[in-house]
């Protein structure tokens, strides 16, 4: 069986076919349209030319934002100007065909919990570090999404009371402690220090900024400012996954997003950082960490899988 994903993203849409071992047979791109109605047609036309090539049973979309219980609405998307948008029927109306709307870190959790580093696991939690941070949990198999859908957004934990000011309208979320925006945001803390914070400054004092690669690459070359402030990220993260194994008890956490290409790099402090803040450490079983498999591919792959399975 043959499934249609796409993946609406802030700037492209990349949809494909899908089969039963998660491979994708076949797949575009095209960038995101501004308005609205635009975007729908968008989706539907890639859904179109997917569909001519390949018999196909259900067609899964994934979008950023919250999704109601039944999976039909989005209640809210912050890149999209949809407020409780009736995009299943919308769909399935000009498509003829069942449409699972699912979001956008759901998916991508589903995709790697069911084809990726989570494969052969059953209680699983992702984390995607790009520019805030994702969350999708998997518990005994099922993706969790609460009472009213929408569950399991993890970065949207108060991390720190009076914290720094989140794009969600609250402070101190976890996502501006341990995102590709928080990594950069510490370099450029670290560069104005002076001392280990030499190479940032220069790369800063070339370019007039300091990019998330730039850190990267100097996390990969030793350089120890870089060093330093992946460390406080990764920190950050470890201290929140130490609470969220009290309260989910994952046998796995993987670790996506953009930040995560550093592999080793990043997961040597998130585990110390882990078991210091885990209750009971040392008389418990704890979970095992992983990078994403999947890459950008993750979120169509796993609203692939979803698609026509809950209806």
């Amino acid at each position: 069986m043959r499934n249609v994903g796409i993946d609406i993203g802030g700037t492209k849409i990349a949809g494909g076919v899908v089969d039963d071992d998660g491979t994708i047979i076949e797949k575009l791109r095209v960038d995101t349209p501004i308005d609205p109605s635009a975007l729908v047609d968008a989706v539907v036309d890639m859904a179109d030319h997917l569909r001519r090539a390949h018999e196909v049973h259900a067609i899964g979309v994934a979008a950023a934002g919250f999704i109601s219980r039944d999976r039909s609405t989005v209640i809210y998307a912050p890149n999209i100007d949809w407020r409780d948008e009736p995009l299943r029927a919308r769909l399935e109306q000009r498509l003829d065909a069942p449409v699972t709307i699912e979001n956008d870190a759901n998916a991508a959790g589903w995709g790697e919990y069911r084809f990726g580093a989570g494969r052969g696991v059953r209680d699983m939690v992702m984390l995607t570090m790009g520019t805030g941070v994702g969350g999708a949990v998997v518990t005994d198999g099922e993706l969790f999404r609460g009472g009213h859908g929408i569950g399991a957004e993890l970065g949207h934990m108060r991390f720190v009371r009076g914290g720094h000011p989140c794009g969600c309208g609250q402070n101190g979320c976890l996502e501006q402690y341990a995102s590709g925006r928080a990594l950069q945001r510490e370099a450029n803390t670290i560069a104005d220090e002076g001392g280990i914070g030499a190479a940032l400054a220069a790369v800063r004092a070339e370019r007039g900024a300091i990019p998330g690669p730039a850190v990267s690459r100097l996390v990969l070359a030793g350089d120890p400012g870089a060093v330093e402030a992946l460390r406080r990220v990764a920190t950050a993260l470890g201290e929140a996954c130490g609470g969220f194994q009290a309260v989910l008890d994952p046998e796995m956490f993987v670790i996506g997003g953009g930040v995560a290409q550093l592999g080793a790099d990043l997961l040597e402090p998130v585990k110390l950082a882990y078991e210091t803040s885990l209750p009971g450490y040392g008389e418990r079983p704890v979970a095992e960490f992983a990078i994403a498999r999947l890459g950008n591919d993750a979120g169509l792959i796993g609203v692939a899988d979803l698609a026509g399975k809950e209806r």
